[in-house]
């Protein structure tokens, strides 16, 4: 058995060991370094982390249980120190470990400017875990603010992350436009206009003259005597490659550690790979050619042919919303000539550069859906003469007589050899061996291949794939059944449900030809709600078809706990709701106290044996359910407004409050968060919100089908109006068409893109009909609109939170 060791639990090194486990599982004794305290995570994915859209775990890619399927001997957190060629050792502070054959992924520093200041806490760099960890500290105070060095992908990334996490952002950027070596200025133009949307204040030519503060970071100086205020600073101006274990081995190095195409070093038993190797004069900084790397790597280590050869890279920015792409060389020249297609109402830009009949470089901003396509013929050199006039248009007009007939045309024209998935390197004609191999699914192809398994941006075109290659035989997602009890969908069933009036789950199993007796555990939840939308007094909820946090009124948590969460009006609390938490926390054992992104305070770690006493407590401080758990009003986020801050309009306070206490109790499709901010500086940031208020002087704007979880999304105008019984009135009618009309899990923002924004604008200007909702959703609330703890707070139901007590209930699901 081979001795390996391995110094940097990074991706790259981390596709290497995949590569040699799976292909010759047995054959290397593992020895994994990594001076990080912890394994194989996905580095690319941190802009999910910092934004708040995923978590650490979520992008784990080699967990604990994995290094010991394999047999790895992890030694997390501790560095090498150096490397003994003659008696191929390496050491650590743990001691000295023996190799046969060395790898080297020691990856990259991030470069530092040393300003004055620079050395300051408050000073991150954006590569790392700790990194993102301190960001979000920072994000966590109230009305705090960044200052981003660097307008490159990284930096735009982390200002991106930052602002959705509630900062006031500052992107600083010497050169005149945004990502300069990846966009030309119209495209940097375009993307400086959206960030700019999005709160982002972007300073482009700007040249940073110091970093000031006492003990910590308090501002930037700027060399023309512009002063930002600022708790936090993010240099993301660039790496240089981590070269030091190899030159103080004696590894040839220049810019970084010199392979040959079998990612050999000038030691014939030791390697590199990653971004702290330099092959043929060439630096790597994106994942795709890393990959590239460990598979020829883990090839030369099984003693098989392969070689390192250097691609055509193309750049996508991972900030949602912001589409771009740019490949190629772009520069202008004597013998080149550029096509531009621009439509400034949609916010579109295409450039084509061209030079002897080849595309030599492409940037599009706003529409990138032709980029795989662009990116081929760039790499290919393809003539491109005989479709030069119909070029710009994409893969489907060309050959067509200028229009085009199917809307997939541009994948199924793609050759084989396209790459769809950059990161992994995943081209056409592999996810079509897949298929061809029984992959049916999204799912199945990301097991089997990895696209889209990465950052994600290529999951369009995956499915796009799988549409072309499987014709009628790929269940669009859009076109599932509601379960495997029926072939109706959801919006068939809802249509049924109404027109038949159909008022009992059983009227639904047995008029619309359920195959399953009494429905099962995925259509219960969704047919409950369509009947209690529709028919608010004919129909009586079933507790047994909700989810079981929606069951016991309380969220379940890892260890089989609950969080009890009260509701606080508005955000707004007193001495004595405190005093009752701070009791209940006391008396109940519970172990975390915790302040949410909502402007409640959470109690983790309730048993749920405890749970209709410790609502009982609560109850009598006045507290009712805060609904955490629910498919249903989650919470209204507000800002002080005209009460206390000198810029509010409006009382924002005060109208959150009346909202919630309008809408608490609603069932909904899915749950709902509002917001109402007491002027456009947007404190409650109700533009991310499903239902978002801003205060203006003339009186509340209202947006809708806002998102800022998975899925990051601004709001949508709605309506203007003068008054709060307006704005609620509008409000109300909104959350109704939204309960009558919406398929049961699709948040509002993915009803409005399935009815379309202009139409539920038109329902709602009919007065008629917004009185009809109103009414139907007084209706419902007269019915629902009740205190669930109080209710089971009474001892004759509250025996069934006591262990054993429903565990059948349990059990089924």
């Amino acid at each position: 058995m081979t001795r390996l060791v391995v110094i940097g639990a990074g991706m790259a090194s981390g596709r290497v060991l995949e590569h040699l486990f799976d292909a010759a599982p047995g054959a290397f004794e593992v020895t994994l370094f990594n001076a990080e305290p912890r394994g194989n995570y996905n580095r690319i994915m941190l802009s999910p982390v910092l934004s708040g859209e995923k978590s650490y775990a979520e992008i784990v890619t080699h967990d604990d249980a994995w290094y010991a399927e394999h047999g790895v001997a992890c030694r997390f957190g501790e560095r090498v120190t150096g490397i003994d060629r003659s008696r191929k050792v390496v050491t650590s502070a743990g001691g000295e470990v023996a190799y046969d054959k060395l790898i080297l992924a020691t990856g990259s520093n991030p470069f530092i400017i040393p300003f004055p200041g620079h050395d300051l806490p408050g000073v991150v760099a954006y590569r790392d875990l700790e990194d993102t960890a301190a960001m979000i500290e920072a994000a966590g105070t109230p009305g705090a603010s960044a200052v981003v060095i660097g307008g490159g992908l990284l930096g735009l990334e982390a200002a991106a992350g930052l602002r959705l996490r509630g900062m006031e952002v500052t992107v600083l950027h010497n050169t005149g436009h945004l990502m300069d070596r990846q966009l030309d200025e119209t495209a940097g133009y375009l993307l400086k206009k959206d960030l700019e949307n999005r709160g982002i204040r972007v300073i482009t030519s700007a040249n940073t003259k110091a970093i000031e503060g006492n003990g910590r970071v308090e501002r930037v100086v700027l060399e023309d005597g512009t002063t930002l205020s600022s708790d936090i600073v993010v240099m993301a101006v660039g790496i240089r490659p981590a070269t030091h274990l190899g030159q103080a081995a004696g590894l040839e190095t220049g810019r970084a550690i010199k392979v040959d195409a079998q990612m050999r070093t000038s030691d014939p038993d030791i390697f590199a790979v990653g971004e702290c190797v330099e092959f043929d004069g060439t630096l790597f900084g994106l994942v795709a050619p890393l990959y590239d790397q460990a598979k020829v790597l883990a090839k030369t280590l099984m003693g098989e042919d392969d070689a390192f050869r250097v691609k055509e890279l193309s750049t996508k920015l991972k900030v949602t919303g912001c589409d771009l792409f740019s490949a190629g060389d772009f520069t202008a020249g004597e013998m080149r000539e550029d096509i531009v297609y621009r439509d400034p109402a949609r916010g579109i830009y295409k450039r084509l550069v061209i030079e002897d009949d080849r595309l030599v470089g492409a940037v599009m901003y706003g529409d990138t859906s032709d980029s795989t396509w662009f990116f081929g013929l760039i790499k290919d050199g393809t003539d491109i003469e005989e479709m030069r006039d119909t070029l710009i248009f994409g893969p489907a007009f060309q050959g067509g007589g200028g229009a085009a007939a199917d809307p997939l045309a541009a994948v199924a024209a793609l050759p084989p050899e396209a790459e769809i998935c950059g990161c992994n390197g995943v081209c056409k004609g592999r996810i079509v061996e897949a298929i061809d191999g029984g992959a049916a699914s999204l799912s199945d192809i990301r097991a089997v291949t990895k696209a889209s398994a990465s950052c994600g941006t290529c999951t369009g075109l995956v499915e796009q794939v799988l549409a072309v290659t499987m014709g009628d035989a790929y269940a669009s997602p859009a076109a599932q059944p509601v379960c495997g009890c029926t072939d109706l969908t959801h919006e068939d069933v809802r249509r049924l449900i109404k027109s038949r009036e159909l008022k009992s789950q059983p009227a639904v199993w047995q008029e619309l030809g359920w195959t399953t007796p009494n429905g099962c555990h995925v259509c219960r939840p969704a047919i409950n709600f369509y009947l209690l939308a529709d028919w608010p007094l004919d129909y009586a909820d079933d507790p047994q078809s909700r989810f079981v946090n929606e069951r016991n009124h309380a969220n379940i948590q890892k260890d089989g706990t609950y969080s009890v969460m009260p509701r606080m009006w508005g955000g707004i609390t007193t001495p004595a709701e405190l005093r009752a938490l701070a009791d209940a926390a006391e008396k109940y054992g519970v172990p975390t106290v915790k302040v949410t992104g909502g402007q409640r305070i959470d109690l983790l770690g309730v048993r749920k044996e405890d749970l209709p006493a410790i609502w009982y407590d609560l109850n009598q401080a006045g507290m009712v359910s805060g609904h955490a758990y629910t498919k249903g009003l989650r919470t209204v986020k507000t800002c002080v407004g005209s009460d206390w801050c000198r810029f509010g309009t409006q009382d924002s306070t005060g109208l959150g409050i009346k909202l919630e206490k309008v809408l608490w109790g609603s069932w909904t499709p899915h749950k709902v968060k509002l917001g109402v901010s007491g002027c456009p500086r947007n404190c409650a940031e109700a533009t991310c919100k499903d239902v978002g208020i801003v205060c203006v002087e003339s009186g509340y704007e209202i947006g809708v089908g806002g998102a800022a979880g998975m899925d990051v999304r601004e709001t949508e105008p709605l309506a203007k109006v003068a008054t709060e019984e307006e704005a609620i009135a509008i409000v109300t009618a909104f959350v109704q068409l939204y309960r009558e009309s919406a398929k049961y899990l699709d948040r509002p923002y993915k009803w409005i893109g399935k009815v379309g924004l202009d139409w539920v604008r038109d329902q709602l200007a009919d007065a008629e009909i917004r009185a009809g909702l109103i009414d139907r959703f007084e209706i419902s609330q007269s019915v629902y609109r009740k205190d669930p703890w109080a209710e089971h707070a009474k001892p004759d139901t509250a025996r069934r939170f006591h262990p054993l007590a429903d565990l059948n209930v349990e059990a089924a699901e």
